[in-house]
């Protein structure tokens, strides 16, 4: 995605459907010009006189057809957000509306926009960095307020400036290296070993405590994969129906009612658990459909993150439960006794051979419920992090670091082994350009096409 600054490009900024209002985004030098083309403001003043940072009554208009009645906002380079002029225009949230306003920007000159073209343009333009712009797509994807607050933080800067902080230490010591080397006949002090590797080191640490964070950043930001699994009637849909909070999925005495996928999203204590009820597991079936959910089950189970094992506290443990124990060999498992409000039969569940913790629930009752949620909180977030701190989330940024930080190890080896300044200025100037990639200092075209792909046309 190359971006021709003479260009203005156009794109509908809300979600398709029925609304209230629908928002119509332009953004760039001709912006004013094309909504002076379509839009009659109410004051009969020119768009080009508006002031910046007002809001404005008036009619969009085919030539002398009327289309709708909106409200105009003007956004005036550089106080906008791509630092370009800006041009909202909010209708009457219709498709056809909205349809109809866009055609008409392109029409006079507008260019339909590329997902994430306007935040990207407000990267390129020096409004955001790379890391804060990588934000605005976690704010919008966010499931959680934790996953919220963890995307805003970003988007504040908090990570760029401990990245930036780190940055100009290495630079530092850069300076006073190559100072050595380009220098070395004048009267420049001889390098201090010792010096430089208690800086080097301090640094390590402090990108090795960013890295900390990530396994808990991720999880908050990309969610928990969670498939409930069991035989049939144990009470999965059940399950589904009281964490999500409603009767999402049909709850029968029939074993086999579950025949498909069914997915929800749900937040556990600021965790996305994306829960996902399958068909009742068991070794042999001769329902062709049945098989077919069976199929789909297992294959949900290979990508699940966290498995609950459901189990029916008031039978003994069957041949299908210990078939089930078996497909669970390396999986993160909480074993869910269900039924607890009838008498228990199952026995000892240690014989499933399954390392897990248990909970004990009625889910009929709505019991046990929040011991379960507790469960599932303790096993993915193991250390007490604050999401308004900086925080790493984003599987790039991770990499960066840990590259910079195997850059900072050879340039250390460097310093011990008495090797020439020429290698430790190579190493820290390569642990330098990777942290440069996190704030995309050194971006490559593929790279921003990567990053920017993932977001909404609109934004």
């Amino acid at each position: 995605m190359k971006i021709n600054s003479d260009d203005t490009i156009v794109a509908i900024s809300t979600l398709a459907g029925f609304a209230g209002i629908g928002i119509v985004r332009l953004s760039g030098p001709a912006a004013l010009n094309i909504a002076s083309k379509i839009f009659h403001p109410k004051s009969k003043k020119k768009i080009k006189e508006l002031s910046a940072n007002t809001v404005h009554l008036g009619k969009i208009t085919d030539g002398k057809k009327f289309v709708d009645e909106v409200l105009l906002t003007v956004m005036k380079a550089p106080k906008s957000y791509t630092r370009e002029d800006i041009v909202e225009i909010s209708c009457h949230g219709g498709p056809v509306p909205l349809k109809k306003t866009l055609e008409l920007c392109v029409k006079y000159g507008a260019r339909l926009a590329d997902p994430g073209e306007f935040t990207k343009r407000a990267y390129l333009n020096g409004r955001i960095d790379l890391s804060q712009a990588e934000a605005v797509c976690d704010i919008i994807k966010a499931k959680t307020e934790a996953a919220l607050s963890c995307a805003v933080s970003q988007l504040s800067g908090v990570l760029s400036e401990e990245i930036n902080r780190q940055k100009s230490e290495l630079v530092d010591i850069l300076a006073t290296i190559e100072a050595a080397i380009d220098y070395s006949e004048d009267e420049i002090p001889v390098i201090d070993g010792e010096k430089v590797l208690g800086k080097v080191e301090k640094i390590g640490t402090a990108l090795e405590k960013i890295l900390l964070t990530f396994q808990t950043g991720k999880i908050y930001r990309d969610g928990v994969r969670t498939a409930i699994i069991g035989k049939p009637n144990v009470g999965k849909s059940s399950i589904l129906n009281v964490l999500v909070g409603q009767n999402r999925a049909i709850v029968t005495e029939i074993p086999g009612t579950t025949r498909d996928i069914i997915e929800e999203t749900i937040d556990i204590l600021g965790i996305p658990l994306i829960l996902t009820d399958t068909a009742g597991i068991r070794k042999h079936s001769k329902d062709i459909v049945e098989k077919i959910g069976i199929e789909r089950a297992q294959e949900t189970l290979e990508t699940a993150d966290l498995v609950l094992f459901v189990l029916d506290s008031s039978s003994e443990l069957s041949h299908e439960d210990f078939h089930i124990a078996e497909l669970l060999v390396s999986k993160k498992v909480i074993l869910v006794l269900n039924k607890s409000d009838k008498p228990s039969k199952i026995g000892n569940v240690s014989e499933l051979e399954i390392s897990a913790p248990v909970v004990t629930i009625s889910a009929s009752k709505n019991e046990g419920i929040e011991e379960l949620k507790k469960i599932i909180y303790n096993l993915f977030i193991t250390s007490d992090i604050n999401t308004s701190d900086f925080i790493l989330t984003n599987t790039r940024h991770k990499i960066l670091i840990e590259n910079a930080l195997g850059s900072l190890d050879k340039a250390v080896v460097s310093v011990k082994d008495g090797l020439s300044e020429e290698f430790t200025a190579t190493d820290l100037r390569s642990a330098l350009n990777y942290l440069g990639e996190i704030t995309g200092e050194v971006p490559t075209e593929e790279i921003l096409d990567r990053i920017f792909s993932n977001f909404c046309v609109g934004k």
